[in-house]
């Protein structure tokens, strides 16, 4: 199996210089905010740390493509980083503490591109996760400071802590009211949202979670933390990885199950 420990390195370095960017304008009482044609919004923050990112890539890897969200794809080839420069941009320009860089490299294969490397660095909250392909998912403080992450055992329905978005997304393709089933089933729900209940199930805090409508950049790091944490992460489909519009997140033991729900009244 390829070893991805300098890649992953290279991924913890981008991580810190927009970690330092994002951290400085957070909570900038002049920062500069506009709408996007999908009416998302869209910081100068945002665009600053893919910059930065981008331009640490050129440097170093010359070679690869680059897919982000703000400047879109660059560079053709089997290696592509993905990134978002901050997952959870509704938050940030509020002074939501909830949000995130997210860094990955994907690899072609024979099922198309697959996450191989994922670092998401949530820096106002303290907090990272990090995996690569066969190597297992941590959390921590570096590479050097870190604790596995395994999911949890849970293995009923009836015991299961479940995290998801908003509502709307799930109403506009007909899955609210499977939805609602599952959380009148599960002993838990909450409302998190973006990448953060993904790293909940990386770590076993929670044991489910999914939302309806995803880009590849709001996946693919979280893809790889939770497939190395022995959890699954799939479309609500059941399509493995990254690519299907969407995604479900689970401990592995109660997927079915999750797909089961969401997909019962469609």
């Amino acid at each position: 199996m390829p070893d991805y420990h300098d890649d992953l390195r290279l991924a913890h370095v981008l991580a810190d210089a927009a970690d330092a960017a994002t951290m400085d304008r957070f909570k900038a009482l002049d920062l500069k905010v506009e709408t996007k044609p999908d009416m998302t919004p869209v910081s100068e923050a945002d665009k600053a740390a893919e910059e930065l990112i981008r331009g640490h890539l050129h440097r170093a890897r010359p070679r690869d493509a680059i897919l982000g969200e703000e400047y879109g794809v660059e560079g053709t080839g089997p290696r592509r980083w993905v990134i978002d420069p901050i997952d959870g941009t509704k938050n940030y320009v509020r002074g939501v503490p909830v949000w995130a860089t997210l860094i990955s490299l994907m690899e072609a294969g024979d099922e198309g591109f697959r996450p191989v490397v994922g670092v998401v660095s949530a820096p106002a909250l303290n907090r990272r996760w990090w995996a690569a392909k066969g190597a297992g998912a941590f959390t921590g403080r570096s590479l050097t400071s870190a604790s596995r992450m395994q999911v949890s055992k849970v293995g009923r329905i009836a015991d299961a802590s479940f995290a998801f978005s908003s509502l709307s997304g799930w109403e506009e393709q007909g899955r609210l009211d499977g939805l609602l089933d599952l959380t009148r089933a599960c002993w838990r729900t909450r409302g998190y949202g973006d990448f953060w209940p993904y790293m909940m199930v990386a770590e076993g805090s929670v044991d489910l979670c999914a939302e309806p409508e995803l880009s590849l950049w709001d996946m693919a790091a979280p893809a790889i933390v939770v497939q190395e944490a022995g959890g699954r992460y799939t479309s609500l489909d059941g399509e493995d990885g990254p690519g299907g519009g969407n995604a479900a997140a689970s401990n592995g033991l109660l997927h079915d199950e999750l797909l089961g729900y969401l997909n019962q009244r469609c």
